[in-house]
């Protein structure tokens, strides 16, 4: 959520940056709210001021022995708790809707985020590793899979419909051993902490980091009470939901292993063969708590953790600064990292990392505080995929891939597959 003060203050510029990601934005309704709700609460506040004065008079009056005033200033009083009542239900109800309509604002783009309007507008900023180069026709990662008889997307979608697979044998063998790579990577070398949440959470958590209110058709509702979490970045995030942390703790980082369900409501007609795009997927997600100052290098390490992971796998990658017409909701900024797919013939994004400043520490009521003070202030958050498996299981297979079908097993993976150094050979 955006600072109410700020926008008050320059609304025209704020509106401006705003604007730049694509959707003309016009912040006059919330400024109108605003303006209603701050003249509401100083009538409320010069009524409650006068309930009081009357109150006293009342008792000055009645040991003066002057009844008559004394009833005339209760029924002033009467009149009075009337009116607060009124006030006090136009106050809640006009916050409610300023609230509804700050949490529909996206986040503001960094000074730094170029201005465009999709992904043909990004930065490409570096790259690593050579694009392989086979003595064969590279095949797509589901040719391989179906094929090594490691994944049945005909079966899968008996059991849920598109967008599934059932993953087998040595294929979902090599899957889990990216998983157990990546999370033992990011915990014993980068100093993250791991931790195990819930895969279902409340509205307020979904609220907290942006998906909700405005991306609810992307999501799986669970019940009446619970939605299925479409990155572990949501329940990772709020864990200090509510909290003042010391600053003196930070930064903190936490990772983890979780599966992932989206709707993918957005992205009807796109990515519909192979494992690509799924409605249920395994994430390894990256989450750090800052103060404000550190964020921006915070970023940069943190997509640092995610690239090695794609370097130890040896698959060639770019990474590119989002423009402002491709970032996600509540970044501010954001560097995506493209692993390259020979069965695509293209690189594809394998893992996004952004910095969200203290946009979703303000949705969140999420507070740092320095030792020996009494003020407070709104953390920093970032997260970022450290990688998604399912990608990196087709980076791998696509990029090691053999003549004969098989695929090479990178020595990274080799120690939680017993040594095995190729699949299906």
């Amino acid at each position: 959520m955006l600072d109410i003060t700020h926008i008050r203050e320059d609304t025209e510029e704020i509106a401006r940056r705003l604007s730049s990601r694509g959707e003309p934005v016009d912040l006059t309704p919330i400024r109108d709210l605003d303006a209603r709700r701050r003249q509401l609460m100083t009538e409320l506040q010069e009524l409650q001021a006068r309930r009081n004065a009357a109150s006293r008079e009342i008792g000055a009056a009645m040991k003066a022995g002057e009844r008559e005033r004394a009833e005339e200033l209760k029924r002033e009083v009467a009149t009075l708790k009337d009116r607060m009542a009124a006030l006090e239900e136009a106050v809640r109800t006009t916050g409610e809707e300023l609230e509804a309509a700050m949490l529909r604002l996206p986040n503001l783009p960094d000074e730094d985020v170029p201005i465009g309007a999709d992904e043909n507008d990004n930065l490409e900023l570096r790259r690593w590793g050579d694009v392989p180069e086979f003595a064969f026709e590279p095949k797509p990662h589901y040719e391989l899979g179906e094929a090594l008889d490691g994944m049945d997307f005909e079966t899968a979608a008996l059991l849920s419909g598109a967008r599934f697979v059932v993953l087998e044998g040595e294929v979902a063998r090599l899957h889990r051993a990216i998983g157990q790579f990546m999370i033992d990577l990011h915990t014993r070398e980068h100093g993250y902490r791991e931790v195990a949440p819930p895969l279902l959470v409340r509205e307020a958590a979904l609220i907290g980091t942006g998906q909700l209110p405005k991306f609810a058709e992307d999501l799986y509702r669970a019940g009446d009470e619970h939605w299925l979490i479409p990155t572990a970045e949501v329940p990772l995030t709020n864990l200090w939901r509510e909290r003042i942390v010391e600053e003196e703790t930070l930064p903190r980082r936490v990772t983890a292993l979780t599966a992932c369900f989206r709707a993918e409501a957005g992205a009807a007609g796109r990515d519909t063969r192979g494992m690509l795009r799924q409605h249920q997927f395994e994430k390894v997600e990256l989450v750090s708590l800052t103060r404000p100052e550190d964020s921006a290098d915070e970023l940069e390490r943190m997509t640092r953790c995610a690239e090695e992971v794609l370097r130890r796998l040896e698959i060639p990658y770019r990474v590119m600064l989002l423009c402002t017409g491709d970032m996600g909701f509540s970044a501010a900024k954001t560097y995506d990292i493209e692993a390259w797919l020979p069965g695509q013939a293209r690189y594809r994004e394998i893992s996004s990392c952004s910095n969200c400043r203290d946009f979703q520490a303000r949705r969140m009521r999420l507070r740092i505080r320095a030792a020996g003070e009494k003020k407070t202030r709104l953390a920093h958050t970032l997260n970022g995929s450290g990688v998604a498996v399912g990608r990196a299981l087709i980076a791998v297979m696509e990029n090691h891939q053999q003549a004969d079908g098989s695929i090479r097993v990178p020595p990274a993976l080799r120690p939680y597959l017993d040594g095995l150094e190729r699949i299906g050979g």
